[in-house]
């Protein structure tokens, strides 16, 4: 699965945005400590922006600008054969295509390194009247695996968007049990109770959260 794959899954902007949301919720309460959270969501990332994003603490991380443009994906996979470090600049063809209107986010110092160089292996794009997600026209690497580019892990969960699936997942990452009904009430973007909360994880309640779940703008009971 490549970048032009996870492209024809991935649902409207609204849609996606509301998941990702929710999935920073999750993370939330799953992982009080915000450093060791694999999923983000800043709702007033600039005062006409919001951001989701996720870093996995290995060097793979990818953000989701949301506008009133559109939305902006980029992500980075470090072992990827398509890294900017192994051409001296990003991937022929990732970033050759994005519109005018998400060019900023191309040069966006929260997306390079130090040098500025742009953290990028596979993008994506969808402007507000599109009526589905775009990428570049790459050639991908001959060498190749089934995921030169990284997107197939790195969006995952952005193209299985089932409670079952995030449930594995955070139960793996995690090292914890993950209350399925408790993720559904989440996905399902119902308020978040201190029965959910509790649900989740027994060591906090629900005031432990308020400022973080305020950043998120998920609302709370």
């Amino acid at each position: 699965m490549t970048v032009h794959d996870v492209a024809r899954h991935l649902p409207e902007i609204a849609v996606l945005r509301e998941h990702c949301r929710s999935m920073a919720v999750l993370d939330a309460v799953l992982s009080p400590e915000w450093e060791d959270r694999y999923h983000s969501f800043d709702d007033r990332w600039s005062e006409t922006e919001s951001m989701a994003s996720m870093w996995n603490g290995s060097g793979d991380e990818y953000s989701i600008v949301f506008s009133s443009a559109g939305a902006y994906v980029r992500g980075f996979d470090h072992e990827s054969p398509m890294s900017p470090y192994a051409e001296d600049g990003p991937w022929p063809g990732v970033l050759d295509e994005v519109p005018d209107v998400f060019r900023p986010y191309v040069e966006e110092p929260a997306f390079s390194d130090e040098d500025g160089m742009p953290l990028v292996t596979t993008c994506m794009w969808r402007e507000t009247g599109d009526d589905g997600w775009k990428a570049g026209t790459i050639d991908f690497p001959d060498e190749a695996t089934e995921d030169p580019d990284g997107a197939d892990h790195l969006f995952h969960l952005l193209v299985d968007r089932s409670p079952e699936a995030f449930q594995r997942w955070a139960e793996d990452y995690y090292e914890v049990t993950v209350d399925l009904e408790a993720v559904r009430h989440v996905f399902s973007s119902r308020p978040l109770t201190e029965e959910v909360v509790r649900a989740l994880n027994s060591e906090i309640v629900l005031a432990d959260l308020v400022e973080n779940i305020t950043e998120i703008g998920y609302p709370m009971s």
